[in-house]
């Protein structure tokens, strides 16, 4: 993408249970989008947070016109959120983090930097500082994606990424759970877009608890990793014109 919006940038995260951590990540965010664009918006997109961070990103937003909120009714799932920021994302690049502040979001500028060489930059965790029962199940994952998916990505679900927006647009997801970040992946992969990784450090949360690990969103990126696995292995996915 060239001309006036190349180099203007979306950053949107969701938050559920995130009200310790939404004015951080905003102040963060706020901060870095400064010096890296001339032009910024931040979307905080509120899945059916039962705690008041909808209320602090909606002060937020008072306080900052470049800063919008978005309410989901109910909870729908990270997946379902995610698909909500990418949508509600105006500029032509897309950055787009966790609402907990897992992930430093000063490290965007060591993605912003490749913009020129890639469509969609993923980040991978070189230096992962939480429970070891995390860490296993992330390599069993990770694993598990490489060989059923033919990938060779590194940390194909790490919640800190940049895409250029006219590619966000042309994948169909159909994700809800945390499989989205996979699914973003491999359909860029398999859409032909340059695809390139950063390493990064992560951190432990310093409130509330996670569930990314919880036996209901494995059990839900099980069932949406079957279904985009049946979807981009089927004769009909992106078939060709001839055929």
């Amino acid at each position: 993408m060239t001309g006036p919006s190349a180099d203007r940038i979306s950053l949107f995260f969701p938050v559920y249970r995130d009200e310790k951590t939404v004015e951080r990540v905003a102040t963060k965010a706020r901060r870095v989008l400064d010096e890296l664009a001339a032009e910024w918006e931040i979307i905080v997109v509120n899945d059916g947070s039962p705690d008041r961070a909808g209320e602090i990103a909606e002060e937020l937003a008072r306080q900052d016109p470049r800063v919008r909120v978005v309410h989901h009714g109910a909870n729908l799932g990270y997946g379902r959120a995610l698909r909500t920021g990418l949508a509600a994302a105006r500029y032509g690049w897309i950055a787009f983090t966790d609402g907990d502040d897992e992930y430093e979001v000063d490290d965007l500028r060591k993605l912003w930097r490749l913009r020129d060489r890639y469509d969609l930059v993923l980040t991978f965790r070189y230096a992962k500082r939480y429970g070891s029962a995390r860490i296993f199940i992330s390599w069993v994952y990770n694993n598990v994606l490489r060989w059923l998916f033919r990938t060779h990505y590194r940390d194909i679900s790490c919640g800190l990424r940049l895409v250029r927006r006219e590619v966000a647009s042309e994948l169909p997801l159909r994700s809800t759970s945390p499989f989205i970040g996979a699914e973003i992946a491999i359909k860029t992969m398999l859409k032909g877009f340059r695809v390139g990784e950063v390493g990064i450090q992560t951190f432990p949360r310093e409130f509330g608890k996670g569930s990314s690990t919880s036996l209901a969103n494995i059990l839900a990126t099980m069932r949406d990793m079957r279904a985009v696995y049946r979807e981009v292995f089927s004769s009909e996915y992106d078939r060709p014109l001839n055929h």
